[in-house]
């Protein structure tokens, strides 16, 4: 493929609900523009894009997939992004590499919570929008219906571009209602036919004139006189309102068979975003200060890497879209988060899992660059002499955590090792050790996620492991005042070991142990008051209950006995370990529980479910009112963080995916009777396991 200007490049993410034929469509688009010689389907394993061994397994994308195409002396980069939420890491990925969305929906279906979330995901980024809605094959199926809920939510900005028309329930022509022409499809082959002269498609003409004249004041003008646009006013009108956003162009097509998918390439090719006037950014330099930057090859080098890939034949495959200047294989990528310098491998073009080896990667466009050590997804790639911040890519937070067990004992390391090169190729996935658990805990968006996740692990690393609901960090503490003895006396054939302490322990508002001494006369001497505190300190460590730390504990050595031979630091410490043991019982311990600050967003109409939700996990509901977002209310809550494991699954499930929340730890809180007898009762079980 040629070296094209960023004029004549355009990039395009494929976004939308999961299901929907996106992957499908990017498949026909490939297969039209002669980009390959078949027309793969997602049922047979065998598209350009779903190309990963877990998508041809699971028969759905789970990550972004690029591939170009040459359409009328342009070059069009398609990214394909996955419709299933628990995927959602990579539709940013995708958004952070276009200028321009092209969001799927199905003809015949409603505007899906997918399209809604991709619509949000391009605003948030400022790019273009538009709509491609495919299956109007299908029989039964109507168009119209989609474009009605498509203008109730999105509003009147929704303009028909490329509309079906149906004759004895089946398609009979594609009209374009831009060129004022009409094409039937037989055996994937496009001719020519009479615009059809039908109520509907006259109506929706109207629909397009309208807003075409939304896009600019004279055109306006020109419709209230009731004149005919030109080709070239229409042209004009519609580039002009799909790049400021008061048009959303609306294209009718059958990726399956590929009818209508030429006429959504010519109006990609004629009417959306060009790298030229649209990939341009605003960087910040070393100092902080902003620097506008125009998408020019000849400009300051500025690339962002929206993608990694660890490929086991290719090694870390970075993908790159170029903002400012150009990459070549003999200039050094400087990555202006490390400040290293690293010599590039190769600069690839890559068609799904396929790759290509090419000389140059000019501004606004988008390939791979291998072997990069150090560049993470998100780090600017600039020139030494000139340092470039650019934007990085904002993946969403994690909300489901679970405990990663390997199957065969000892594999720990690869365990870890594994997952954190897994979480270069993915960002959306956070894998730690909680210390206090001992576990190894794994964050992703969903059960789905986490299972790909352990899938390529074990694919890629042979590793196998099971996923287990983590162990909640409880804490223990007492309630009561009390008083013991701890007296350690044992005699041998030398010396023996004595020691001997009175200790008075009581709760205190505190995290850590409060250790005291109020000795008179000398019944212990000073030597030994670190050794009383140390054999206190390493009970508290291990609490008395069921295994987890005390908190809120003040112990005062008040009293005690000592031998001028046989005791000893140890002896002193065994003792205040016994004062512990034999104060315990009497001091009404307890079990403190986690309580986490919950923000939940939600639909109108799903409140009173996860208020009743946040009510049967035991949590408090604080707050609540309309969110930021239309239609949508946000619920704050304090709840026991024991209970929220599966939340996010609820949330979900109730939403229909709409939903979404955070939770921080906020503090400790005494837990009921039943929950206290539950946590013992496991702690018991899970140290008969360990025996």
């Amino acid at each position: 493929m040629k070296v094209y200007n960023a004029k004549d490049i355009r990039n395009i993410v494929i976004a939308g609900h999961g299901g929907r034929g996106k992957t499908t469509l990017a498949e026909a688009m490939l297969y039209v523009a002669g980009a390959t010689d078949r027309l793969g389907k997602v049922a047979d394993g065998n598209t350009v894009m779903d190309y990963d061994a877990e998508e041809k397994r699971r028969k759905t994308s789970v990550s972004a997939a690029v591939a170009p195409l040459e359409w009328k002396n342009r070059k069009i980069n398609l990214i394909d992004t996955p419709g299933l939420f628990d995927f959602e890491g990579a539709v940013h990925e995708g958004m952070r590499a276009a200028e321009c969305a092209l969001i799927v929906l199905a003809a015949g279906a409603g505007y899906d919570v997918g399209a809604e979330k991709a619509f949000d995901a391009a605003d948030g980024r400022g790019i273009a929008k538009m709509f491609a809605v495919t299956r109007c094959d299908q029989e039964n199926t109507d168009f119209a219906k989609t474009l009605e809920a498509l203008k109730a939510e999105v509003g009147t900005k929704i303009c028909p571009v490329v509309v079906p028309y149906y004759e004895g329930g089946a398609v009979k022509a594609y009209a374009n209602l831009a060129t004022g022409k009409a094409y039937e499809y037989k055996n994937g082959k496009a001719s020519k036919t009479a615009f059809p002269e039908d109520a509907a498609i006259s109506e929706m003409r109207d629909v397009f004139n309208e807003a075409v004249a939304s896009a600019d004041d004279e055109l306006m003008e020109k419709f209230f006189e009731g004149e005919s646009f030109t080709a070239e006013e229409i042209q004009r009108g519609l580039s002009l309102g799909i790049s400021n956003g008061s048009i959303y162009p609306v294209f009718a097509c059958a990726g399956l068979t590929a009818d209508g998918v030429d006429l959504l390439l010519d109006a990609i090719a004629d009417y959306a975003p060009n790298a030229a006037e649209h990939a341009g950014e605003t960087a910040t330099d070393a100092s902080g200060a902003e620097k506008e930057l125009a998408c020019d090859e000849n400009g300051p080098l500025a690339a962002v890497c929206f993608k990694t890939v660890a490929d086991p034949f290719v090694g870390k495959m970075s993908f790159i879209k170029v903002v400012s200047g150009k990459m070549t294989a003999d200039v050094p990528a400087y990555n202006a988060r490390t400040g290293e310098s690293e010599r590039i491998g190769k600069l690839l073009s890559v068609k799904g899992g396929k790759q290509e080896d090419i000389s140059v990667l000019p501004a606004g466009d988008i390939g791979v660059v291998t072997k990069l050590s150090s560049v993470m997804t998100g780090d600017t790639i600039c020139s030494p002499k000139d340092v470039l911040h650019l934007k990085g890519v904002q993946f969403p937070t994690p909300c489901l955590s679970m405990a990663v067990k390997a199957v065969k004992k000892g594999e720990e390391d690869k365990v870890s090792s594994g997952l954190r090169k897994l979480m270069e190729e993915d960002p959306s996935i956070v894998f730690y050790t909680n210390e206090e658990t001992r576990q190894q805990i794994l964050s992703g968006l969903g059960e789905q996620h986490l299972d790909v996740i352990t899938t390529k692990l074990q694919a890629k690393f042979g590793v196998k492991v099971e996923l287990e609901i983590p162990r909640v960090a409880y804490r223990e503490t007492i309630r009561k005042k009390v008083e013991a003895q701890g007296r350690h006396k044992k005699q041998t054939g030398g010396h023996g070991q004595f020691g001997d302490v009175y200790i008075r322990f009581e709760p205190w508002d505190t995290e850590d142990l409060v250790f005291a001494e109020e000795i008179v006369g000398g019944a212990v001497p000073k030597q030994y008051f670190p050794a009383v505190e140390k054999g206190l300190r390493e009970c508290v460590a291990k609490g008395f209950l069921a295994g987890y730390p005390m908190v809120g504990v003040k112990a005062t050595l008040y009293f005690g006995t000592y031998h001028a031979v046989d005791s000893s630091e140890m002896a002193f410490k065994i003792a205040a370990s016994l004062a512990f043991k034999n104060a315990m019982p009497q001091a009404s311990p307890t079990i403190l529980e986690p309580i986490g600050t919950l923000k939940a967003y939600m639909p109108d109409e799903n409140l009173g479910d996860i208020m009743g939700e946040i009510t049967k996990r035991r949590g408090r509901v604080l707050g609540m009112g309309p969110a930021k977002k239309p239609k949508m209310q946000e619920l704050t809550a304090e709840v026991p963080m024991a209970e929220m494991g599966d939340f996010s699954t609820t949330l979900r499930s109730v939403t229909q995916g709409r939903g979404s929340f955070t939770l921080e730890f906020a503090r400790y809180e005494e837990a009921p009777a039943n929950i206290v007898e539950k946590v013992i009762e496991e702690a018991k079980k899970r140290q008969e396991e360990e025996e």
